[in-house]
Order: structure tokens, then sequence, then C-alpha cells
């Protein structure tokens, strides 16, 4: 099955890669604030049941995909 994992900086985390791409778009003459940048990550887990592929990727997640220090990921079975 297809999983997607968006994984974000927690709130608080500094993100200097969203504070220059939020300079850039503003050099461009866009209006936005609070820009924010995370990663996308997309797999295909082996199995069937939609819960059990969902934890499968959430030991992903803990075990290697994410910083829990850092970072929080919202896991999307689909």
């Amino acid at each position: 099955m297809k999983v997607r994992v968006s994984v974000q900086l927690k709130p608080g985390i500094l993100d200097p890669q969203g504070k220059a791409v939020e300079q850039g778009l503003h050099g461009f003459g866009f209006a936005v604030d609070h820009v924010r940048i995370g990663r996308l990550i997309e797999m295909d887990v082996p199995g069937t049941d939609p819960a059990e592929v969902k934890a499968k990727a959430q030991a992903m997640c803990d075990k290697l995909l994410v910083n829990p220090v850092m970072e929080k990921a919202s896991i999307e079975v689909l």
C-alpha cells in the first residue's frame, strides 16, 4: 500500500530555510507570513490492512525518518 509521511518542524523550532524562502517571496512581491519547510516521504509498504501498514510506517518514523526532538510526522495510508 502507498504511504505518505509528512514531516514538519515542531512549533517553536526555528526554521532558517523557511525564513529564507519567506524573504525571497517578499523580494518577488508576494505577501506571505510564517513559511515553514518540511519533507514529504512517499513509499510502498507491503500489506493489505491499512492499520497494520500505518503501524509499520510509524515504526519507520520512530526509528529513522523523524527526529522526535525537533519534528512531528503525520502518516496517511493512500
